[in-house]
């Protein structure tokens, strides 16, 4: 995983470990991790970010469970998929989406209203001209 940097905000509501979680899915998504490529060790990356050893290994099982990676002894943690289904990226967007609008202020019927409306103007757009 050499070149490819993990980020975390510690004042983010967003719990660390699903910080990590997200990035990884995201790499692995991208492509920018492939199947066999190995992530850090679990001590290593939590020495780099400044974590606690088991939040860096509840990211892991995490993605373990995700079908994503699979840790093993001799090898490390390896990127099993190479990409995650299309509606497991779309639940994701959604999750971030809803997190920063809550984050924001904004009601339950606002963020909806929100969605409502941008798939009203995304149906129009795809609609054949005629």
């Amino acid at each position: 995983m050499s070149g490819l940097r993990l980020v975390v905000d510690t004042a983010s509501p967003v719990p660390v470990y699903e910080q990590l979680r997200r990035q990884v899915a995201t790499l692995v998504t991208t492509g920018a991790l492939r199947t066999g490529d190995r992530l850090p060790a679990a001590r290593a990356l939590a020495a780099d970010l400044g974590l606690a050893l088991g939040t860096v290994q509840r990211a892991y099982r995490e993605l373990e469970l995700a079908g994503l990676v699979a840790s093993r002894r001799r090898t490390g943690t390896v990127v099993t998929a190479s990409a995650a289904p299309v509606d497991e990226e779309v639940r994701w967007a959604a999750e971030g989406y809803v997190e920063r609008a809550l984050q924001a202020g904004l009601g339950q019927e606002e963020v909806l209203d929100l969605v409502h409306d941008a798939l009203l103007r995304a149906s129009s757009r795809r609609a054949p001209a005629r």
